[in-house]
């Protein structure tokens, strides 16, 4: 995908010394570390590119022009830790520092205009979320598997899902080809006839939840019946996962065959992380995957490590789930 902005090397820097300031962990008090985020805006420490570009962003989101953009050479944590494949989460918190790439994070979320999400047992509540090959998830279908990852949305399974998804290249292997693949849910729509689609908006299919988020809630069990189409483009689909539930019409099993074939025919977007670069892309009006064309050296691949955020479409989106608030976290809601 090609870049909607590169930063320069000094609004880099600029940014980098602004974002230092802010001393306060998201980990311990997302809030206070929102606030002081917030004030870098207010101010002025903002490269006036990089605030065109968030006005940029929301107005091709709006329009349909766009559902996925690119931003290169952002702020990254100097001096990252290493954090290993056994629990790495808990090791970045024990040794990472500085929170540069969660401040340039938050910085996006805020003049993008969507507010973060995060969920209150899964990561430990944390809003910014470590995409690292975890041991024991090697080989599941899991971001966090060390492989391939199927065309899906995020939280397929569950009722709070996120809009927009944010990842940051904090440590990309750079002779690795892994890319990150996108799919519009209106271009998927337009590979599918309007019979096909209305079969898909029947709650006739079923999508078990995730290994991680079982592993996280064990009350988590067998999951309703739900439809893969809503509203204009959105989509609720887990390929090779979601299914036919088994008292569904033959019409129904015959729409997802069609969507498959679909998936395989559209045209997507590709893009490989490096590090420093930003791809934000909307989660559940459209579906991403993770593809390894070339790997050099498979234990350093395990490294790699993508930093992660979920959010709102808009402030309204996170007040319709207030309900869901936890402990009064604007953001943070239950499983």
């Amino acid at each position: 995908m090609e870049a909607l902005l590169v930063l320069t090397d000094s609004e880099r820097s600029q940014l980098t010394e602004r974002l230092e300031t802010v001393e306060v962990s998201p980990y311990e008090d997302y809030l206070a570390f929102s606030d002081r985020v917030s004030k870098l805006v207010i101010d002025g420490g903002v490269p006036e590119r990089l605030l065109r570009a968030a006005d940029r962003i929301r107005e091709e989101r709006s329009s349909g022009v766009s559902e996925a953009h690119v931003l290169r050479n952002c702020p990254v944590d100097e001096d990252l830790p290493e954090i290993g494949n056994e629990d790495p989460s808990a090791e970045k918190k024990s040794h990472k520092a500085t929170f540069i790439g969660e401040g340039f994070l938050e910085l996006l979320a805020q003049i993008t205009r969507t507010p973060l999400l995060s969920y209150a047992n899964r990561f430990g509540g944390d809003f910014f979320i470590d995409v690292v090959a975890i041991n024991k998830y090697l080989g599941q279908q899991t971001g966090y598997n060390g492989g391939e990852v199927v065309f899906h949305n995020d939280r397929t399974a569950h009722p709070v899902r996120a809009d927009y998804i944010t990842l940051l290249g904090m440590r990309c292997p750079p002779d690795d080809l892994v890319y990150t693949g996108f799919v519009a849910g209106r271009r998927l729509l337009a590979e599918l006839s309007p019979e096909t689609q209305q079969v898909l908006r029947e709650p006739c299919f079923v999508t078990p939840f995730d290994v991680v988020s079982r592993d996280a809630n064990t009350e988590l069990d067998s999951t309703p019946s739900h439809p893969i189409l809503s509203g204009v483009s959105s989509l609720r689909y887990l390929d090779t996962h979601t299914t036919a539930a088994g008292d569904a019409p033959v019409e129904a099993k015959d729409a997802l065959l069609a969507l498959k074939n679909a998936l395989t025919r559209v045209p997507k977007q590709r893009h490989r992380m490096q590090q420093g670069d930003v791809l934000t892309f909307a989660n559940q009006s459209a579906l991403h995957n993770r593809e390894q064309i070339e790997i050099q050296d498979s234990a350093r691949a395990l490294g790699r490590w993508l930093l992660k955020t979920y959010a709102f479409s808009d402030r309204a989106a996170a007040d319709a789930h207030r309900d869901a608030w936890i402990d009064g976290i604007p953001g943070k809601v239950g499983d």
